[in-house]
């Protein structure tokens, strides 16, 4: 009777475990769409469990609160914003400074217009956890960026690395006034953004 008890205990656990997967899956879905669609306010949990079709007393059994789901998101959009990123920097030439901001701020543009939920957790989500997510890819993509404009003579080698840190959180300031202005990214900030970062790193020229 036990070893019979113990085979229905093995063999239900994948089956209970995939059901899990399953619904963790269904809320990050359903905050997705609905940031995405009604902005992050809209997003509760509350809301994201009527979405989902699960009991909001369910939903804590996977997010302990919202901040955790957030974070979940965002940190997948950071992995593809970097992977783009990084693909644009490869495949440029970068002769210039305005080619290297150009090859930063389109991909990253590009994918803020494609998915609003983005950038609705970038700058309307104020938690802790996001704010290092967002932190960290600054920085790793400044220190990437430092070094490759170095190697390729474009500033000068003894320029800080915090210059390209502080290019970072421009740009990110104005790409918040792009999405403020417009749902889709206002292309005249964008422009402005672009002069600008450009026009800073020009005064560390060689």
């Amino acid at each position: 009777m036990f070893e019979k008890d113990a085979t229905f205990q093995t063999r239900a656990r994948p089956a209970v475990q995939r059901r899990g997967r399953e619904r963790r899956r269904a809320i990050l879905d359903a905050a997705e769409a609905l940031l995405g669609e009604k902005g992050y306010e809209a997003a509760s949990l509350k809301a994201v469990g009527e979405r989902a079709g699960i009991p909001v007393a369910s939903v804590y059994h996977y997010f302990s609160d919202r901040h955790q789901v957030d974070a979940e998101l965002l940190r997948h959009h950071v992995h593809e914003i970097e992977a783009r990123v990084v693909a644009s920097l490869d495949s440029s030439g970068l002769d210039t400074l305005r080619d290297a901001a150009d090859a930063v701020i389109d991909p990253v543009f590009a994918y803020f217009r494609q998915h609003r939920s983005c950038t609705e957790l970038w700058f309307a989500g104020r938690s802790a956890p996001l704010a290092e997510l967002v932190r960290g890819f600054d920085e790793a993509q400044a220190r990437r960026l430092w070094r490759l404009l170095i190697e390729r003579d474009l500033i000068s080698a003894d320029t800080p690395e915090h210059v390209l840190r502080l290019a970072f959180e421009v740009g990110d300031r104005l790409f918040d006034v792009a999405f403020r202005r417009s749902p889709t990214g206002d292309d005249v900030t964008i422009d402005e953004a672009r002069r600008i970062v450009t026009a800073y790193l020009e005064t560390y020229t060689p």
